[in-house]
This record gives structure tokens, C-alpha cells and sequence, in this order.
């Protein structure tokens, strides 16, 4: 079932605007009639309850309920109109069979309710009260609608909804606290893409000067986080707080004990904000080569979606749209929980040695080209020899990466004949940069940890070594000005027209993640390269659903059991 839209305040309302609608004789001989006061439409029906008045279009697709079939005492959810006494009533939109309740305006098996206006007679003229309710109420309604929604997700209802919360004068963001609060408790293993893309869809809702293109961002989070999350059991959290510590935060991680991790960020939290927990955030995502690089990603996007949300000012306090810092820090730790610590497996063995045995004195310049085409005890190597001057070691990690996304052979990314360990496609490549992004913006604050991004980051480039074609023909991706390229591809992103959200994720992330890269070192040798890289990952054609290669794999696997 919807959530009514009685327009009867339960609090301080502005003062009822009454109108003249028309002689209750006029609507008693028609049955129905639409008459247009203050800018609105308003739809009248003489019912054996009496007069109803509602909004005329219909909340779903803006159709004139007008138009609508009135049935009198067949309401199929008696509960409907219960609460008013009235004698049930419904009207169903012809256009797509939503099936309203007059006295209250909710929606016969769940959707958007249909504003309902109070409504009067006075010496045989029916009048109507088009006083809008106050801000708060319409911000209340509106979140509810967005919560009932969540049961049968659309982008569209959703995006109405978060025009409601805009068209009550406030911030929609507000919707996008309220999401991940309804939420949190809905991942089994902690936070997703729809978490790390979030910072970023907030960043390009900051930048735009059109209300649609800001209202798209914010969609984007919510329909993405409700996708994710949509049907799925709570599994909670531990409760309880500990005094922080750092070192018992860093082991409880590594132990995997999520109860005593949640517990100390939630003490660390209480205690300082999340710049009290953010250095034992990093060390713990840092502690492994792990998850595929997202663990990095996901700490320094979470920090930035807390500054986002947390430090906005212009919101008004309301009980679902609180404080995301806590749901957000309970996602992430799970998720560092539960990482998969790549470093373990044979691939990777280099990497523990090597990050134990860094010295900050290798004097040895580490070049790009030495970086592109070889293993990953030898890109380790290379970086190590050069650890005395981290900034040029990152120059060349980047310029690298650049490099093997610019020249990823397509082979290995659709071909149907091949071991599950040569599935090799664009997400390889570019995951090597929105990590070296991530682990950037952490060396900043934190330059005890710049071996290890740097380190980890020559992982990513010795993986992705075999799967490069230095013959590919690179001169259709390149651009001539990459920072007004990049711009472009900013705007672009916003109107990306894919209907699933891990690649529209993807999309944003990685544009996000060059942009910053060029800003913060315009003039950089490696800046033609990446920028030419982002016009490949984001233009190049890609298979979505191999279903050769899942079935040839499956047989092959099946053989060897």
C-alpha cells in the first residue's frame, strides 16, 4: 500500500486558502468536473461520501485523473479509507490501471498517493483548500513515498521524489542521507560500487547549474543503492562502542573480527569524527594488496561522501536523514572485513617481501617504459630501487597505467576460448588508476603509507603486463586538449545512457578519477596518454553478457573436477 497524501496538517500549517470551485448542482448533474485555481488542476467527484477533490494529474505519468473510472464500495485493501469512516470509494487511471482511494489519495497495492485537497460546502458552491501544507510535512511525505518505493524500485518514481524533497525547499541530498541510513544494514559484506560512486555523483551534482542535471546525480545514488540492496535480509551490525585505538583497530581487521572493529570506529567516531578514525582506515585497507584495489578506493570515497553529506549545512534535521557517518563507517569496515587479500595467492608473493624490505633510500630513477611490460616481482623491483623520491616513483606508476589501458589487447576481454584466468577487460586496466587516484589523495594526509600505494600499485601494472598490445592502434583515442576533454566527458557522464548501475559506477568513477589526476598535474608527461585512455574506456565498444565464454568455461571447469 502507498502512503496516503491527506493534505490535513497534524502541525502549525500557513492559514487554508479556500476558492471557489463551482456549484455543487453543476458537479452533482456531471459526476465530476476539473477546474483550474492558483496554477493548479484540480479534479472534483460527487461520491456517495461526499465531494472529493485531488490533484489531477496522476503521480506516475502526469495523466489526467479526470479522465479517470470511478468505482464506488470496491475498494480491495478495505484498510484504505478505514482511518476517515468514509464509504470507499476508488478512481483508476485508465492509462495504467493505478487505482486511487479518494479519501485518502493512497494507491490500491502500492505507488505514489495523489494529493488530496479538504474540500467544503457553503450556500450550495463547493469550495477547496489549496494552502500548501508545511515544508516539513511535504518533507516527511516525500521521504516516506521515496521508502514505500523501495519495494518495487524505479528510476523514475524515485527521481519524483526526490523532486518533491527539492520542491519543498530543500536539498535532495537529503533523500540520498535518508538511502543509506534505510539501508546500511542490507550488506552482507559491506559497502559496494554504489557506495564508491556516491562521493563522486555528489561532486558533479555540486558542479551543475541545471537543477535536472543535479536532480540525475542524485537519482543515480539512490536507484543504485536501492538496487543493491533491493530485497535483501538486515544483517546487523554488533552493537556497542570501545575507547579507540588505533593498533586494536588495524588487528581486529586483520583478525577479521568484525564486532570489535565496528566497535572501535564506532568509539573512534564518537570521540573525534572521521578524522579520528581515517589514518586506521587507510593502514587496514593498506595492510594487503587486496579486493581488487577497492578497499583503497572505498576508504577515500567514503571519506569524501561523509564530507559531502555530513558537512552540508543547508539540510534540515530530520530523523531519516541524519548523520551518514556511522552507517557509512559500519559499510567499510565490513567490507575490510570480508576484502580478499590477494597478496596471499602465488601471483603476488613478491609483494610482502618487498614492502618489508623498502627503504626510502633506492636512488635508482624509475622510468615508465620499465614498468609496462613486466612481471610483478620485477615492477616491485623497479619502484622499490626508486623509493627515495615517492613523487617520481607515482609519475611513473600513473604514466604507466596510463599506458597498459591505452594498449589493452580486446582479445582477452571477449574471447570465448580462454581460462577464466585470461578474463582480462578494460575494468583491469582502469582499476590500476582509480586506485593510484585513491592512494594519491592517502599519501597527502598519510606519507608513512606512500610505499605501500606505491608498491600496490606496481602490482596492478605487473598483472596487467601480458595483456597488452603495444602495436594497437592508439591515434583514434587520442585528444588534443585534455583538460577541456576531460570537462567534456564530465558533463557527458551525467546523461550516460546505461541501464546498469555497475557500469554507469564505472563510468563516473573513472572520469572523476582522471580529472582529478590532470588537475592536481596538468603539465605531467603521462597527461596525453591518460587522458587518451579515458576517451578509450569511455567510447570503446564492450560485450556485457559473454555467454560463449560462461558456457565453454563451465564445461572446461566441470573436466577437471
Amino acid at each position: 500500500m502507498s502512503v496516503a497524501f491527506d493534505d490535513r496538517p497534524t502541525e502549525t500549517a500557513p492559514a487554508p486558502i479556500w476558492v471557489e470551485a463551482l456549484p455543487l448542482a453543476d458537479l452533482q448533474r456531471k459526476g465530476r468536473a476539473l477546474v483550474k485555481r492558483e496554477g493548479r488542476q484540480i479534479a472534483l467527484f460527487d461520491t456517495a461520501g461526499g465531494v472529493r477533490a485531488i490533484a489531477n494529474r496522476c503521480p506516475h505519468q502526469g495523466y489526467p485523473l479526470s479522465e479517470g473510472t470511478l468505482s464506488e464500495g470496491t475498494l480491495s485493501e478495505s484498510t484504505l479509507s478505514e482511518s476517515t469512516g468514509d464509504a470507499p470509494c476508488t478512481l483508476t487511471c485508465n492509462w495504467h490501471n493505478w487505482k486511487f482511494d479518494l479519501a485518502t489519495g493512497a494507491v490500491i497495492g502500492g505507488g505514489e498517493a495523489v494529493r488530496v485537497f479538504p474540500s467544503e460546502i457553503r450556500d450550495g458552491t463547493v469550495w477547496i483548500d489549496i494552502a500548501d501544507p508545511p515544508a516539513s510535512q511535504r518533507i516527511s511525505r516525500a521521504l516516506a513515498g521515496l521508502r514505500d518505493g523501495f519495494r518495487d524500485p524505479s528510476d523514475d518514481r524515485i527521481a519524483r521524489d526526490l523532486a518533491r524533497i527539492e520542491a519543498a525547499g530543500v536539498d535532495p541530498r537529503l533523500g540520498v542521507r535518508a538511502a543509506i541510513r534505510w539501508t546500511h544494514d542490507r550488506f552482507q559484506w559491506g559497502m559496494t560500487h554504489a557506495h564508491a560512486a556516491l562521493a563522486d555523483w555528489l561532486a558533479l551534482a555540486d558542479e551543475q547549474d541545471d537543477p535536472v542535471d543535479r536532480l540525475v546525480c542524485v537519482t543515480e545514488i539512490v536507484a543504485h543503492l536501492v538496487d543493491d540492496s533491493l530485497r535483501e535480509d538486515s544483517y546487523p551490525y554488533a552493537d556497542g562502542a570501545e575507547a579507540w585505538d588505533e593498533e586494536a583497530f588495524v588487528a581486529a581487521v586483520e583478525a577479521e573480527d568484525e564486532g570489535r572493529a565496528i566497535r572501535l570506529a564506532r568509539g573512534g567516531l564518537a570521540a573525534g569524527g572521521w578524522s579520528r578514525i581515517d589514518r586506521g582506515l587507510c593502514r587496514a585497507a593498506l595492510a594487503h594488496y587486496q579486493d581488487f584495489g577497492h578497499s583503497v578506493i572505498y576508504v577515500e570515497k567514503t571519506r569524501e561522501a561523509v564530507q559531502r553529506l555530513d558537512g552540508a549545512n543547508d539540510m534540515p534535521e530530520h530523523a531519516d536523514g541524519g548523520s551518514v557517518a556511522e552507517p557509512l563507517a559500519l559499510l567499510l569496515v565490513r567490507a575490510l572485513i570480508y576484502g580478499r587479500r590477494e597478496d596471499l595467492i602465488p601471483e603476488f608473493k613478491a609483494y610482502r617481501p618487498a614492502r618489508d624490505g623498502w627503504t626510502g633510500r633506492g636512488r635508482s630513477p624509475v622510468k615508465p617504459a620499465d614498468l609496462c611490460r613486466v612481471s610483478v616481482a620485477k615492477a616491485l623491483e623497479r619502484v622499490s630501487a626508486g623509493s627515495a623520491d615517492p613523487q617520481r616513483c607515482y609519475d611513473a606508476v600513473m604514466a604507466a597505467a596510463a599506458w597498459q589501458l591505452l594498449h589493452a589487447d580486446p582479445v582477452y576481454a571477449t574471447r570465448a576460448e580462454q581460462p577464466i584466468s585470461r578474463n582480462v577487460g578494460r575494468l583491469d586496466f582502469s582499476h590500476a588508476i582509480t586506485f593510484a587516484n585513491a592512494g594519491r589523495r592517502i599519501m597527502a594526509r598519510h606519507p608513512a603509507l606512500a610505499p605501500d600505494v606505491l608498491l600496490q600499485t606496481a602490482c596492478f601494472l605487473g598483472r596487467n603486463a601480458g595483456y597488452v598490445d603495444p602495436a594497437y592502434p592508439v591515434e583514434r583515442w587520442r585528444v588534443t586538449a585534455p583538460r577541456a576533454f576531460v570537462e567534456d566527458c564530465a558533463r557527458a557522464v551525467i546523461d550516460h545512457g546505461n541501464p546498469e548501475f555497475i557500469v554507469s559506477a564505472h563510468l563516473v568513477k573513472m572520469t572523476c578519477a582522471v580529472r582529478e589526476e590532470i588537475e592536481a598535474a596538468p603539465h605531467a608527461s603521462w597527461v596525453p596518454d591518460l587522458a587518451a585512455a579515458l576517451n578509450r574506456f569511455l567510447n570503446e565498444p564492450f560485450k556485457r553478457k559473454l555467454t560463449r565464454r560462461v558456457a565453454y568455461q563451465a564445461r572446461e571447469t566441470v573436466k577437471s573436477e
